[in-house]
């Protein structure tokens, strides 16, 4: 039986997607390389430290990775504390109160930094509702490597058979697929160009998987 729920955040509970790609791009211009948009989906659910190693491999840059996390970092900080269109992705906080007032167990397990991870967390009023939040950038290996995941289980006290993975990116997806864990895939209306194949599950809203619908799934 379900005993709890791995949530991914960028995409699954709030939409900072388009405020990290308004940040990354101007990152881009700032070190003067051209990012297709198709190369920069495909980093989608990566951390960000992994992705500027693989531009500045790609690119030959004469910055270093950490130089690069830094000024996408800056210009992320800017937007967060601007851009007033940041939001809760639709029917998430009705999902997250629902489960923890039926007693399951939640855990982030984000590629986020920490320090996004508590912006948003904050904002919202997020922290009462969680046991644990887990950063990829904490980690060896990014999604979708399976630690992040293999860790956030083990931080719900619950074995993994007894833990469901919500995710939107074909990198969270092979991820949990890896670590063993049932995973949901989220149609998230800001995630493009994901792969949805391997998912146990595949949804296009939270009303998909309110508890009564999934406590007895796995």
């Amino acid at each position: 039986m379900l005993q709890a729920v791995l949530f991914d955040m960028d995409g699954v509970i709030v939409d900072t997607e388009p405020l990290h790609c308004k940040a990354y791009y101007s990152m881009f211009e700032t070190v003067g390389i051209s990012v297709s948009r198709e190369l920069y989906e495909s980093f989608t659910g990566q951390s960000t430290i992994e992705i500027c190693r693989k531009l500045c491999k790609q690119y030959q840059l004469s910055e270093t990775p950490e130089t690069l996390v830094r000024l996408k970092r800056e210009a992320f900080k800017y937007l967060f504390a601007t851009d007033q269109s940041l939001a809760l992705i639709d029917g998430v906080f009705d999902l997250i109160k629902e489960y923890h007032s039926k007693g399951l167990k939640l855990v982030l397990a984000s590629s986020a930094s920490m320090n996004t991870i508590n912006f948003v967390f904050d904002r919202f009023d997020l922290n009462s509702y969680f046991i644990a939040k887990l950063s990829g950038a904490d980690l060896k290996a990014s999604k979708p490597h399976p630690e992040i995941f293999i860790n956030a289980a083990k931080a719900s006290g619950f074995s993994k058979e007894e833990c469901m993975v919500i995710e939107d990116s074909t990198n969270g997806i092979i991820a949990a697929n890896a670590a063993g864990i049932f995973c949901v895939g989220f149609k998230s209306p800001h995630s493009k160009n994901q792969d949805y194949s391997t998912a146990d599950l595949v949804i296009a809203s939270f009303e998909e998987i309110r508890y009564d619908k999934v406590i007895d799934l796995i």
